[in-house]
C-alpha cells in the first residue's frame, strides 16, 4: 500500500493561530486579503462559512469597512450577490465552504454567469499540509467553480494572496462583468502576510467599430420593418434612452429578453416589449420582421426544444444583424448608432409607457388581481424580483403602466432565485421598496433568505403566489405532449401536505399574512409598503 505523506511547506515560515488582529503582528493572509477587496470598492461579502474560513471571519473585526451578512444556505449567498451586483453595477463578495458549500451555490451562480453579474467568490480551501490525506470534504473545487466562473485561481501564499484579491476584482469587473472565484487554503488566511494590494483596474468594454454601426444604420434604414433586442445595459439608464431615440427616428419595435438581468420600465419610460417566454408566441411576436438588430444578447431561440416546435425564433429570412456582444461597449454602440441615424438627441418622440393602472378588483384572489393591486399600488423607484412563473400577470399585462421602477428576472431560468435576489438588492439599495413576487414551489428552493431579510433588518415586501402546486409543469405536460396520471401527477403537487408560509415566516421572524381574497390582499400588501422592514403575504390563489 502506498503511504501519503504530507508535503513540506516552503520557506519555514511559522503559522500563527489566534483572533485576527489581536497583539501587535503582520496582518494574516485573510486580513490583508480582505483589506485589498475594500481598498478596490467590495463593501459587502454574503457569507456562509465553516472551519478553514475561521481567519477569513475574524479577520471581519480589523477590517470594519466591510459589511458581513450571514445567509443560511449557500445559494442564498450566491442569489444575494447576484442581486446587490445587478443593481450597483460592482461586485459584493462571498464566502463559502469548501467544495461542497460552493457546489451548493452553484445553481444561482449559474443564473448570476447568464447575467453577466460582477462577483468575487472566496472558497475556502483545507491548509495545503492537510490536503494530501485527502479528508472527507476534499474537493476539486477549481472543477466546480470554472462552469460558473470566468476567472479562477487558487492562492499559493500568504503574501501573494491580497495579489490574487485584486487580480479577482478586476476580473469580475472587467467587460461585461462575471464571477472571479479565488479559492484560498486555510493556512494562507492564517499565515502572516505582507499587507493589502493595490486596486487592478479593470479591463473596460470594448469599443464596437465604426464600420458595424454604419452597416447596422443601413440596415435599419433600408428595413421593411425592424426590431432590437437587447439585453443587459441596453435595458436601463442610458442605454434604454438610446434605444428610445433609435426607435423615435426608425420606427423599430424594442423588445428585451424573456429573463433580461434588469429592467428599468414603467411610466415615461420608451416602450420595450419582454420576448414571450413560449416559443411559439416568441415566433409570432417576431414573424413580422425582416430585419433583427441584437444589443448585447444573443439571436432568440427557445428556452426548451417542443416537439415540432421550432428552437430559432426570428422568422425565416429575416436579417440578423448584431450591434454589440455582450463583452462589448452596448451603451456606447446605442448611442453612436442613434447619432449615426440622426435621431433626436433626446428620445422625447419614442413611444413611451403611460401610466395605467388598473382599478380595484375584488372578490377572490386569483393572480390576474393580485398582479392588478401590485401595479396600483406599487411605490415609485420600487425594485421588483419576479419569480412567480404561471402568476405573472403583474410582469405581462400590468407592471409596464405602473409607476416606474426595475424589474430583475430569473436570468438563467434556475429556480430558487427570487427570495434571495431581492435579499441582495434590498441591501444594495436600502432606500427604495424592494418586493419579491415568488411562486410557492420555487420559493422553497431558498427561503432561508427570509432570516437574512430579518437579521438584516431589510425593506423587502414578499408576496407568495401558493397555488399548490408546480403549475408550470403541469403546463410543460401538455406542451410536450404527455399527459400525468396519479402517481406522476403527484409528483408535480405539493398539497399533501399543505405547505405554511405564515408560520414559515414567522419562524424566521418575518411577520405574515395569509389572505385569499383580493379586498384582504390590497389592505395588507397596502400596509406592508408603508411600513419598513420585510413583510410576506401568502395570496392563496387557484
Amino acid at each position: 500500500m502506498n503511504e501519503r505523506v504530507a508535503p513540506k511547506r516552503e520557506g519555514g515560515r511559522k503559522t500563527r493561530g489566534g483572533p485576527a488582529g489581536a497583539g501587535n503582528r503582520p496582518p494574516s493572509g485573510a486580513e490583508s486579503l480582505l483589506g485589498t477587496l475594500v481598498g478596490a470598492g467590495v463593501e459587502v461579502c454574503f457569507t456562509n462559512p465553516g472551519t478553514s474560513e475561521m481567519h477569513f471571519v475574524t479577520a471581519l473585526d480589523t477590517v470594519p469597512e466591510m459589511r458581513g451578512v450571514l445567509t443560511l444556505f449557500e445559494g442564498v449567498a450566491s442569489a444575494a450577490a447576484d442581486g446587490y451586483g445587478r443593481m450597483t453595477g460592482k461586485p459584493a463578495s462571498t464566502l463559502l465552504h469548501l467544495g461542497p458549500g460552493l457546489g451548493n451555490a452553484i445553481a444561482n451562480f449559474h443564473n448570476a454567469r447568464k447575467a453577466r453579474t460582477p462577483i468575487v467568490n472566496i472558497v475556502g480551501e483545507h491548509a495545503t499540509t492537510h490536503l494530501a490525506y485527502d479528508a472527507p470534504l476534499t474537493a476539486d473545487i477549481e472543477a466546480i467553480a470554472r462552469p460558473v466562473s470566468r476567472w479562477v485561481r487558487t492562492s499559493q501564499s500568504s503574501d501573494t494572496v491580497a495579489h490574487d484579491g485584486a487580480e479577482a476584482v478586476a476580473a469580475a469587473s472587467s467587460l461585461s462583468g462575471g464571477t472571479a472565484t479565488l479559492i484560498v487554503p486555510a493556512d494562507i488566511s492564517w499565515d502572516p502576510s505582507t499587507g493589502p494590494a493595490a486596486p487592478i483596474a479593470p479591463v473596460p468594454p470594448r469599443p464596437v467599430g465604426e464600420a458595424v454601426v454604419e452597416g447596422v444604420a443601413r440596415a435599419l434604414k433600408g428595413a421593411r420593418r425592424a426590431a432590437i433586442l437587447g439585453r443587459g445595459p441596453a435595458l436601463h439608464g442610458a442605454g434604454l434612452e438610446a434605444l428610445g431615440r433609435i426607435a423615435a427616428k426608425t420606427g423599430a419595435a424594442l423588445f428585451g429578453d424573456t429573463f433580461a438581468p434588469r429592467m428599468e420600465r414603467g411610466a415615461g419610460r420608451p416602450v420595450v416589449r419582454r420576448m414571450p417566454y413560449f416559443a411559439e408566441d416568441a415566433a409570432a411576436a417576431l414573424a413580422a420582421f425582416d430585419v433583427l438588430v441584437i444589443v448585447g444578447t444573443a439571436p432568440p431561440v427557445s428556452f426548451f426544444a417542443y416537439p415540432n416546435k421550432p428552437s430559432f425564433l426570428a422568422a425565416p429570412g429575416c436579417a440578423i444583424h448584431q450591434l454589440a456582444s455582450p463583452d462589448e461597449d452596448v451603451v456606447a454602440a446605442l448611442s453612436d448608432l442613434a447619432d449615426a441615424l440622426g435621431a433626436p438627441r433626446k428620445a422625447g418622440k419614442a413611444e413611451r409607457y403611460a401610466l395605467d393602472v388598473p382599478g380595484m378588483p375584488s372578490g377572490p384572489l386569483d393572480q390576474q388581481k393580485v398582479g392588478a393591486i401590485v401595479a396600483r399600488l406599487l411605490p415609485e423607484g420600487a425594485i421588483v424580483s419576479d419569480e412567480c412563473i404561471t402568476s405573472g400577470a403583474f410582469t405581462s399585462e400590468y407592471g409596464p403602466s405602473a409607476k416606474p421602477h426595475d424589474i430583475l428576472w430569473i436570468s438563467g431560468g434556475s429556480i430558487g432565485i427570487g427570495l434571495p435576489l431581492s435579499t441582495g438588492t434590498a441591501v444594495a439599495c436600502p432606500d427604495r421598496k424592494c418586493v419579491c413576487l415568488e411562486g410557492d414551489g420555487s420559493g422553497m428552493y431558498t427561503l432561508q433568505a427570509l432570516w437574512t431579510q430579518a437579521r438584516e433588518r431589510l425593506d423587502v415586501v414578499t408576496v407568495i403566489f401558493a397555488n399548490r402546486s408546480y403549475k408550470i409543469l403541469h403546463v410543460e405536460l401538455g406542451r410536450v405532449g404527455v399527459t400525468a396520471a396519479e402517481r406522476s401527477g403527484r409528483v408535480l403537487d405539493m398539497d399533501d401536505p399543505m405547505l405554511d408560509w405564515v408560520k414559515m415566516a414567522e419562524g424566521m421572524g418575518v411577520p405574515a399574512r395569509r389572505v385569499d381574497t383580493a379586498e384582504d390582499f390590497a389592505d395588507v400588501f397596502a400596509s406592508a409598503l408603508k411600513a419598513r422592514g420585510p413583510f410576506l403575504i401568502e395570496a392563496v390563489i387557484p
